[in-house]
């Protein structure tokens, strides 16, 4: 098939890689470079550098909410367009370009999540399992009819990026599998009762909450490893949690302190031991590691 791909980070190129193995790539739609630094220097998506390596036309405009850029998107006549967290809302102008229109690889088993980040939030809610679902797009958010889908158990002690590595992997295949099998599947509608809202994970979540029971704050630091990590700040610098796990220390509950050479939090109704921590400006690394380099 000829392909018009739409994706921007590590998640959707994975998916690309594979597409190219197997079909023409006629195009890559990738959310414009970032300006940033001192130098200003620009920073190209993933997506985008992978593309022009390969010889692949790289087209990054900042809104698709005009006539000129679906005229532009409908001239590249390829057969359907692959999109995997572009970043960018498709109008019904570019989702019937194609004959086989756009498709899409979702990060959850729709219809449960739906939204822009539905893999932390399945971890954050304690999901046992999630997966990947290939769909047909409709004008909706996420709410096209389902193709294809592939489970994927979230481990006790999985975190988001963990997981998002292996719904990456996941989607790669899936889409594949979808486009050899097109036209032995019959696309199923979603039931819009079983499906929750992944919405954007907004800063002031990641500072630490001393609110939450320590089961729901265990799970939290999981889903937000590594980005946007659970973080809390000590003598005006911040500390990013990667990792912690349950313990039998004495509740402190809005503490964060230290006992011999380790790092305990006190949520609501126990007590968290760290075991993974980032200092601001440095590599993530041991509580023990840590502590032999700052008098916490």
């Amino acid at each position: 098939m000829k392909i018009v791909f739409m994706g921007t980070p590590d998640f959707a190129l994975q998916a690309l890689k594979s597409l190219a193995k197997e079909h023409e790539v006629v195009a890559v739609y990738t959310k414009e470079p970032k300006i940033s630094g001192r130098g200003n220097k620009i920073t190209k998506t993933p997506v985008h550098l992978w593309a022009e390596e390969q010889g692949i036309e790289v087209r990054t405009p900042k809104t698709l909410r005009n006539d000129e850029e679906q005229k532009n998107f409908a001239e590249l006549k390829a057969d359907i367009a692959v999109v995997a967290a572009y970043g960018l809302i498709l109008s019904k102008a570019f989702l019937e370009a194609y004959p086989f229109g756009c498709v899409n690889i979702h990060a959850s088993l729709l219809p449960r999540w739906r939204g822009a980040a539905p893999i932390q939030r399945a971890i954050e809610a304690g999901d046992k399992t999630s997966g990947v679902t290939i769909m047909k797009m409709a004008e909706g958010l996420d709410t096209g009819d389902m193709l294809l889908k592939k489970e994927v158990e979230i481990a006790p002690d999985m975190t988001g990026g963990e997981l998002h590595d292996r719904l990456a992997d996941a989607g790669a295949e899936l889409i594949l599998k979808v486009l050899r099998e097109w036209k032995n599947i019959k696309p199923q509608a979603q039931d819009d009762a079983l499906s929750c809202y992944a919405g954007k994970i907004e800063k002031a979540e990641s500072l630490l909450d001393f609110e939450l029971s320590v089961e729901e704050l265990k799970r939290k630091i999981r889903a937000f490893n590594p980005y946007p990590a659970v973080y809390f700040e000590h003598k005006g610098e911040r500390f990013k949690i990667l990792r912690a796990v349950m313990c039998a220390a004495k509740n402190q509950q809005g503490r964060i302190w230290r006992e011999e050479n380790k790092l305990f939090i006190g949520a609501k109704n126990a007590a968290l031991e760290i075991v993974e921590i980032q200092r601001q400006g440095k590599r993530g690394m041991s509580v023990e590691e840590l502590l032999r380099g700052y008098d916490f």
